[in-house]
């Protein structure tokens, strides 16, 4: 009996718990909703926990912005968080695939230059990286934001402690045995299996590429071809007469719909990773 009631204060206090998380990560999306939805001489009243009536009218006045090229900085963000994503952890993948399955004399060597990469600033490369990208015409387009994507030693050393506990190298043996090319057993073996890690490392790596600041500042000057982090910058940064939080908490409504909408489309594969399992011996 005793144990009965133990269990039950167990489940209740688990409830009171997770609601209390929930409360706390949602109620700063509703707080955004709904200053998305106020006049700017209304939010600098202060705060308020019910929506306005300018929901249209922010939307309108963004949208409606000729110095504010809103449809086109959200398709920037997308072509380069997207792209991003997927050569990242395509690349990171096939790279951890390779010092894994493959017994050669630099293995050691290679995961120990990867893993001090790491622990390397962006910053310190910042002025070598806008001195390389200039000299090779990239300057003030999207590509120097996506091509480095390929070398993300983070998405590396996640993909490969996934292989070390999913894939016995006996399934690879395996496969060449049965005459599988080495790109076709990678394709068709190891990334379906690898699934549920590359799901999680695409949302983060889309995720860190649309709200990267940073670089985009310093390699994109025509505003056609600015990101969204640029553009919400460009509005805080606005004249006294122009400014108006409305239109910035429209405008990271709108910046935050393109990351739910990735996380909904990629968590159900992280779930049927995790259910159809790993690989056992």
């Amino acid at each position: 009996m005793n144990a009965k009631i133990f269990g039950r204060m167990r489940s209740i206090l688990a409830h009171v718990v997770l609601i209390i998380l929930s409360f706390m990560c949602l109620f700063f999306f509703y707080i955004l909703l709904v200053n998305a939805t106020r006049s700017h001489a209304d939010l600098q009243k202060g705060f308020s926990a019910f929506p306005g009536s300018y929901f249209f009218e922010n939307l309108k006045n963004v949208a409606n912005d000729g110095t504010f090229p809103m449809f086109r900085g959200i398709l920037n963000s997308l072509i380069v968080s997207g792209s991003s994503a997927a050569i990242c952890t395509y690349f990171s993948a096939l790279t951890a695939y390779g010092l894994y399955a493959y017994d050669f004399k630099l293995r050691k060597v290679a995961f120990t230059f990867i893993m001090a990469i790491l622990v390397m600033p962006t910053q310190v490369t910042a002025m070598g990286f806008l001195r390389l990208i200039t000299n090779m015409k990239m300057y003030d387009t999207l590509l120097p934001l996506i091509v480095p994507s390929i070398a993300s030693p983070a998405v590396f050393y996640f993909m490969y402690s996934y292989l070390q506990s999913s894939l016995p190298l006996s399934l690879v043996e395996a496969a060449r045995i049965d005459g599988s090319k080495e790109f076709r057993t990678f394709n068709r073996i190891i990334i379906p299996i690898m699934k549920p890690a590359i799901a999680v490392q695409a949302i983060f790596s889309f995720v860190g590429s649309w709200n990267n600041y940073f670089v985009p500042a310093l390699v994109i000057q025509s505003k056609n071809k600015m990101t969204v982090p640029i553009l919400i910058a460009t509005l805080r940064g606005a004249d006294y007469m122009n400014f108006d939080m409305g239109k910035i908490y429209m405008m990271i409504m709108i910046a935050i719909v393109p990351i739910i909408l990735v996380y909904l489309f990629l968590s159900k594969y992280i779930i049927a990773g995790v259910t159809l399992g790993g690989v056992k011996e």
